[in-house]
């Protein structure tokens, strides 16, 4: 193995796809998922554009085959159906032939049923079985008994950057020879506590999100959930496994600035993208493409794009944010926007940054604003939460 840690399988939904080939496809059509709230009931329905999941609790339910009985909150309904899409693209059908984990990482949780429930819980008691489903290691749990995992399972709640800091956990454990496989990713659906918490931070944007323009209003919430399958050199080996690409790279930094906002120098972000540049033992010229957090806020992309140029100076390569496709999907994001990586080193692909009309004027540096297919060898995805934590990741071919 040449670089880093193999990935063999992925699995996906998101408003712009329920697998790997929808996805695909919307991503090299442009095909955005961004539109009006419709499956939540609150005062801000026409105030805000969000990237919703079509499928139904029940849908989802029905394809997991789930007894009529069984509590799960949305976030465990959409991290099983991806989780169990990965291990099927992956061709594994035992799971307990290796050491396997599992590294899940959610911020919603539960949070759409307490929502629904925590009212009434106290004067009709059975309404607390749904409370239950409110601690984010609860879909964890639920999605390690969908795949029979019982080795290693643990959670990860970083914000925006928890599902690209369970892929780095999980490629550390098969570096250090802790396992021989992990399936690691992330899932966050929306709730109206969710919605309100970002509507009361004054940065969801009324229109489609339009991420490193001069003129940005905010982001759209999304809602998805994705897993990728990590395994081991021996495991490759061992079971002639086919490898989408390989973690090469990653890193987590925190520029230990502010509780929501990141610092004018860009210094968590630039510090995670040095770092994991570091680990893959690349140089910045070597970077074919950047999958930006981009999430269409006025602190972040300028924050991001100052990083970038610190990273990169004035040969800054092609880098654009899908969030105008899916939105912003909080803990997710590291894991949906993992899979769009692999795609863009399989499809040998550059994906557009949509909705982009005028460069952000302190520093000039415009997004790829047109699908273009070039040699792709190594993507740099990046994802930074509140509180400072900056996790990038970097995928190569070999």
């Amino acid at each position: 193995m040449k670089r880093g840690v193999a990935i063999t399988g992925m699995g996906i939904i998101s408003a712009i796809g329920t697998n790997v080939e929808e996805n695909m496809t919307a991503l090299l059509f442009s095909k955005t998922g961004i539109g009006e709230i419709s499956n939540i009931t609150t005062r801000h329905q026409k105030d805000i554009k969000v990237g919703e999941v079509a499928n139904t609790n029940s849908q989802i339910a029905k394809s997991l085959q789930l007894p009529e009985n069984t509590i799960f909150s949305r976030s465990a309904l959409l991290g099983s159906l991806a989780a169990k899409q990965a291990l099927e693209n992956a061709q594994i059908e035992r799971i307990s032939e290796y050491r396997t984990g599992l590294v899940s990482s959610t911020t919603v949780g539960g949070m759409d049923l307490t929502e629904k429930h925590y009212k009434t819980f106290q004067s009709n008691p059975e309404t607390l079985k749904y409370l239950k489903s409110h601690p984010a290691g609860d879909s964890t749990q639920k999605i390690a008994e969908q795949l029979g995992i019982t080795e290693f399972v643990t959670t990860i709640s970083t914000a925006c950057s928890s599902a690209a800091n369970a892929i780095m956990l999980g490629a550390r454990l098969i570096k250090a020879g802790k396992l021989d496989r992990v399936i690691v990713g992330g899932t966050d659906c929306l709730s109206k506590f969710t919605i309100n918490g970002f509507k009361t931070l004054m940065i969801l944007s009324n229109e489609n999100c339009t991420p490193f323009d001069a003129n940005r209003k905010g982001l759209n919430l999304g809602e998805a959930a994705a897993y990728l399958v990590l395994e081991s050199e021996a495991v490759i080996k061992k079971a002639n496994k086919k490898v989408l690409g390989y973690v090469s790279g990653y890193a987590n930094a925190n520029d230990a600035f502010h509780q929501t906002a990141s610092s004018a120098e860009g210094e968590g972000a630039f510090l995670a993208m040095q770092k994991a540049l570091k680990v893959a033992n690349l140089q910045p010229e070597e970077i074919d493409y950047i999958n930006a957090h981009g999430t269409a806020t006025l602190n972040n992309d300028l924050s991001e794009s100052v990083a970038i140029k610190r990273i990169f100076g004035d040969a800054v390569p092609d880098f654009s944010s899908t969030k105008a496709l899916t939105g912003h999907t909080l803990a997710a994001a590291g894991a949906i926007e993992a899979v769009y990586s692999i795609v863009s080193l399989q499809e040998q692909c550059v994906f557009p940054n949509v909705n982009f009309k005028q460069p952000i004027p302190e520093l000039n540096i415009p997004p790829a604003v047109k699908f273009q297919k070039k040699k792709v060898r190594h993507v740099m995805s990046n994802s930074f939460g509140f509180g400072g934590n900056c996790s990038s990741l970097i995928f190569s071919s070999e």
